[in-house]
């Protein structure tokens, strides 16, 4: 089957689809953008997700037929310079929450999708936001520094939720 999309706003279209192959498949192998991470494929890391029409999923999870028409965006498409950096990615790079980069695509898209909805989170909303991404090397708190620096740069300076951002 054909299955065309619109991936970090380019329409795109992969030929060949099985029945079952998944999002993250189309998206690693057929679409060369080895962003997300294959690592569960049963939606317990966090490691492959992306937005789907706006909403978080994990795309080892979504068939890649349901994405017909759809419009996703992968952490390739964070920052609308493809040679630089999100100021997310940057954040995370310099509160060093990036360790062996596994997890670390799943982190930054749902950090993106928690401080577009919610721009000065507290610690219990990141927290409660990332609680879905598994990761095994940083211990987290570099992750959630780099949350709150992310936030505080987009804030005028002023930290999240009135905190100043640990460096």
């Amino acid at each position: 089957m054909r299955v065309n999309l619109t991936v970090n706003g380019r329409p795109r279209t992969a030929d060949d689809v099985w029945e079952g192959e998944s999002l993250l498949y189309v998206l690693r192998e057929r679409l060369g953008l080895p962003g997300s991470k294959n690592a569960c494929e049963q939606g317990e890391c966090g490691s492959c997700t992306v937005r789907l029409d706006g909403e978080l999923v994990c795309a080892c999870l979504v068939a890649a037929g349901q994405a017909e028409g759809a419009e996703v965006t992968t952490v390739e498409g964070l920052s609308p310079d493809p040679a630089g950096l999100a100021p997310l990615q940057r954040a995370f790079l310099d509160a060093g929450a990036v360790q062996c980069g596994f997890c670390t695509p799943g982190l930054l898209m749902t950090a993106d999708a928690l401080l577009e909805r919610n721009p000065r989170p507290s610690d219990a909303d990141i927290r409660e936001a990332l609680s879905g991404n598994l990761c095994r090397c940083t211990g987290y708190e570099a992750i959630l520094d780099a949350v709150r620096l992310a936030a505080a740069r987009a804030g005028d300076r002023g930290g999240a939720a009135g905190e100043e951002p640990r460096p």
